[in-house]
Formats: C-alpha cells, structure tokens, sequence
C-alpha cells in the first residue's frame, strides 16, 4: 500500500487525555460551563519579570536561530537555579534546551531506546512515557504499585522488574497522574539497586518545586552523584512558572548524551523559540523564595479538592505529596445507571461526569491505573468548590435513583 502509515505508529495508542479534551471542547462550544479538572496547566500568568524579559528580547531583535542546545544565559540561569533549588550543579555542557518537557523526553527516547529494549515505569505512570517507548520499537516494562504504599515503586519491585535488556528506568516525583512524591530516603533505595545495574536513570522533576505540607524534596542527582554519569534530569518552567506554552524545558545529562540529543534536535526542531529561551532565564533568576505564596495556593487547593472528592459517596481520595492532581478511586460508582448504560469502568464514570455535571477529569486507565480518576487542582478554589458541588449533585441524585429502583440516571 503506497499510503500506508508507517508500522510504528500500530504500537501507539491515542491520548485518552486528548479525547476527553476534544469532548471537553464541544461542549464549550456550545456555551456549556465546563470545570476543567483534566487539564495539568496553571490558570494564573507567569511573573511580571517573565513577561518583561520577553518583551525586552523581542525589543532587542530576540527573532533568529540560536544554538540547538539553548542560549548561554539561560544554560547559566539553568546552572545557577538547579544549585540553588536542588542542591547540586550542572554545568552548560550538562544542558539540553527543548521545546517543552515532552520534548526533551522523545528526543531521550530516539537517543536511547531501540529494539529490544526495555524501560522500566512505575505504574501509574504519566500517558506518555511507554507509549514513546512503544514508538522507538522498545519495551515498555510497567511495575505496579498499590495505593496503600503510597503509589511508590518498592526496591524490591524495581529489582524484579530489571533484566539485561533494560535500557532505562523512568521516574517522575512528584508524579503525575498520582502526586506521589518519593521521600530522600525512598529515592536513595532506588539508587542503591541500580547501582548493582547498568542502565540509564531518567528522573522527571517538573513538579519538584511542587510540594507541601513540609515535605522535603531531594533530586536524585544529590542523592546519588556517583550515577550522574548516566542519569538524566528532566525539568522545565510550565509547571512552577505557569508557562506551559512557552514550551522550554531541558535535560540535564552527560556531556556525551547531551551532544547526541544536539544531533537529535539539529534534524528535528532545531532549537527552542528564542523569546521564550529568554523568558525562561528571567524566570530561572527568580528567587525561588518568591515560589512559597504560589505553593501555599497550590496546598489550599489541593486540600479543597482531596477534602471535597471524599466528601462524595463511592468516591475515595488519598492525599497527595505535590504536583496539582488528585488520584481518586471511583469503583464504589460502579453500577449506577447512566441512560441505557451501566458504569462499568472509569472511563465509563469520567464521560458520565463530563455528560451530567459538566466536570472534564482524566480516566485512569491511560495511566495504568483503571478504576481511578485525575482531577487537576490547578485551578481556583471556588471553581473547585463548584465543580464538587456538581459531581455531588449527579452522583447523590444517581444513588436515590438507584437505590429506589424507580427510574435509571439520565
């Protein structure tokens, strides 16, 4: 077949993520007031500096190709933030500028990964990490984990799951879709079993900044320098900063890997937009002491959300370390009719909110984690407040029909 679509893609499923957005959309458009719980985006704007520092690029003729890799004011205020926040220092020849975290995550998977490897992931894992496996021709190996342990890979799970085929493992603390985050001394575990492997350790700390209630976060390329050798760090500004569509985010890698991603992105995108590359580095020269009111919000939001799932009959909630997602388990929904159809699954129960209180949440199983829902709390607390109160109305107003048996859910 001439028009055949490349093998590769046969391996790939689509986004649930996408699909619920696509619904998500078509109701908007028909003037519905849609809670948008199941988008992981701030609702707020970055910092004024962040907006200044584009506006004076732009003034200043910021509008041509810079290196693949990044300009050097950013690579340093990189540098500069990583030792100040994380503890530890990179140097520029350790950076790796992309368009966006996911980026910077495909360009490791073409660099890395090929037929007949495999990647460890914890599950639940964010939707992306295996499938960009599966596109490379390589296998993903997905461990579970269990609720009650916290949502974390034990060091005994991670040793059972690692052979020699292993190219990579994947972490992501905090994590999404579960807000997991993994304590210095849980990380340090983790460490001491691949030291005994050969593999590359690639850790997502996009949300690192994330956390709360005291929880101390600790990068593993403090906690275990000696594999910095082959351990990648990914990170960017869209979720700590609110810039998801300035699209940067970088790896912080071995010099060796990061001139392979530089022959990776010189045949792909080239380097990241320049004004956003500048914008990036004010927000990176940012104290991150100006970061403690937005992580406050993000707490008292959190706290609105878990508090305000649990308070929902059939509905259980545990409370996360950091990131912006609640992790719910909606199988106690399981049952209730919905027109002609009974709840069966989560995406079952995920539609249903979406269809009868307008809620768009993220079924959990495109996480791995099926009987579970994601609800971004990256958003304000009285649109949290109101979109419970919604998914309460319809779930209550289903339990009576139910439990009387005179009438199904419509």
């Amino acid at each position: 077949m001439p028009h055949a679509l490349a093998s590769r893609l046969s391996a790939v499923s689509p986004s649930i993520t996408l699909a619920m957005n696509a619904r998500a959309m078509e109701l908007k458009a028909r003037g519905v007031d849609v809670f948008a719980f199941g988008v992981g985006e701030p609702d707020f704007e970055p910092p004024q500096a962040v907006l200044d520092a584009a506006k004076k690029a732009i003034d200043a003729g910021a509008s041509k190709y810079t290196a693949v890799t990044g300009i050097p004011a950013l690579k340093e205020a990189i540098c500069d933030a990583t030792e100040k926040a994380r503890g530890w220092r990179p140097e520029p020849k350790n950076v790796c500028v992309s368009v966006g975290a996911k980026h910077v995550l495909f360009n490791l998977a073409l660099a890395l990964y090929e037929a007949g490897d495999e990647v460890v992931i914890p599950k639940p894992y964010w939707v992306t990490y295996p499938e960009q496996v599966r596109m490379m021709g390589a296998t993903p190996v997905l461990v579970d984990t269990r609720e009650d342990e916290g949502w974390k890979m034990s060091p005994e799970r991670l040793a059972r799951a690692l052979s020699p085929r292993t190219k990579a493992v994947v972490l992501c603390t905090p994590s999404n879709p579960t807000g997991t985050a993994y304590t210095e001394e849980e990380t340090r575990a983790l460490c001491e079993v691949l030291r005994a492997h050969d593999c590359w350790l690639i850790v997502d700390e996009i949300y690192a900044e994330l956390v709360y209630e005291g929880f101390r976060f600790v990068s593993a390329a403090k906690i275990a320098p000696d594999l910095r050798d082959r351990m990648v760090i990914v990170d960017g500004v869209s979720k700590t900063y609110a810039m998801t569509g300035w699209r940067i985010g970088w790896a912080l890698a071995p010099a060796p890997l990061v001139k392979a991603l530089d022959v990776v992105q010189g045949q792909s995108t080239t380097n990241a937009a320049a004004v956003a590359q500048h914008a990036a580095a004010a927000a990176m020269r940012l104290p991150i002491a100006d970061f403690g009111p937005t992580r406050a919000m993000f707490e008292k939001r959190r706290n609105a959300m878990v508090a305000g799932l649990e308070s929902i009959p059939g509905v259980r909630c545990r409370k996360p370390e950091g990131a912006f997602y609640a992790f719910a388990d909606v199988r106690g929904l399981y049952g209730l009719e919905w027109g002609t159809k009974t709840l069966e699954t989560d995406e079952d129960v995920a539609f249903w909110l979406l269809d009868q209180a307008h809620v768009a949440a993220v079924p959990g199983g495109g996480f791995g984690a099926p009987g579970y829902v994601r609800f971004s709390y990256a958003t304000s607390e009285e649109r949290i407040a109101a979109g419970i109160a919604a998914i309460r109305g319809v779930v209550e107003k289903a339990w009576q029909v139910d439990r009387t048996g005179s009438t199904k859910v419509r």
